[in-house]
Formats: C-alpha cells, sequence, structure tokens
C-alpha cells in the first residue's frame, strides 16, 4: 500500500487577508468593549467631599447682626466634580453660638435681604418680613427661613447641610 502524504494547506494571499481583517475587527472590538464593560460592571470610585464647607472667621462678626458670607462649595455630579459660589446669611448669637440661614425666601425662592432700620430681613418680591432668628414675622412666606447646618473649630464657622426649620440634626 501506497501512502498518500498529505498535504500541508497552503496559505494563499486571500486566506491571509481574510485572517488579518478578522484579527483586525476581534482587535477594535475589544478596544471599544473594555471601557463600556468597565463603565457597566465596575462602580465608579467614591470620591468622598466633606460635607462641611469653611465660610469664614466668626471673630469679626457683631452679636445679632446679620452678615451676608460667599463661600464655595464642591458639587459632584457623577464624574465632573464643580465648584460653585454659594451665600449664607449668618447670625452670630454668642461666641461658640452661630446660626446661618439660606439666601432664598421660602414662599417663592426670591434672595431677601437685611434692612437695618426694621432690623428684620426683607423679601421685595412679596414683602415677607422676617425675624433675625429666621421666624415669619409677616408676609405669604409659609415657614421659617431655612437653616445650615454649623459648627465652630478654631474660630472658623463651618457649614453642613441646607435644612427647612424643624427637620435639624440633633
Amino acid at each position: 500500500m501506497e501512502q498518500v502524504a498529505e498535504a500541508a494547506p497552503q496559505t494563499t494571499r486571500r486566506r491571509f487577508y481574510l485572517t488579518f481583517i478578522y484579527g483586525l475587527w476581534g482587535v477594535i472590538s475589544a478596544a471599544l468593549a473594555a471601557p463600556a464593560l468597565i463603565y457597566l460592571f465596575l462602580p465608579p470610585r467614591v470620591r468622598r467631599e466633606s460635607d462641611w464647607v469653611e465660610a469664614g472667621d466668626i471673630t469679626r462678626l457683631q452679636p445679632k447682626t446679620p452678615v451676608e458670607v460667599v463661600f464655595r462649595k464642591n458639587r459632584v455630579d457623577g464624574w465632573k466634580v464643580s465648584s460653585e459660589k454659594q451665600t449664607a446669611w449668618v447670625v452670630k448669637l454668642s461666641d461658640q453660638q452661630v446660626v446661618a440661614f439660606g439666601p432664598q425666601c421660602t414662599h417663592l425662592g426670591c434672595a431677601y435681604h437685611w434692612e437695618e432700620r426694621s432690623s428684620d430681613f426683607l423679601c421685595p418680591c412679596h414683602s415677607s418680613v422676617f425675624s433675625v432668628d429666621g421666624k415669619v414675622v409677616s408676609g405669604p412666606a409659609p415657614r421659617p427661613l431655612d437653616r445650615y447646618d454649623t459648627k465652630i473649630e478654631n474660630g472658623k464657622l463651618l457649614l453642613g447641610a441646607l435644612r427647612e426649620p424643624g427637620s435639624q440634626k440633633s
């Protein structure tokens, strides 16, 4: 019997190009799929931003005299971190007690201001009036001014979350 040697398949030009093209498609597909799979199956890194923001030095504040302070707060929106300028009305009650109010009226969100003559906060939009402690004196405002959580460290005022009255942390 005669043994017939099987011939090794010859690599033709066409087979080479098809193999190359399919391999290139595989590499491109893997390169595009890897970020998508990472995004879908791995959670983003948790950025732990401080909940407290330094708003200024309280030693310069006069008791029972509101001052509007400007501070910067970082806001995390998905993968983007942006720094926003915000304001608060700060009233020093004693050396270790400070209250900070949100800058919007509780009626429709207009910006209010401090009236020296009447010693009240006045909202120019609909004439709501608030006392120095944030309570409604008159007008259509349905509730007292919103307050920031506050704490004092080394003479510096730190502001936390803005909350409605009655939902303050203990």
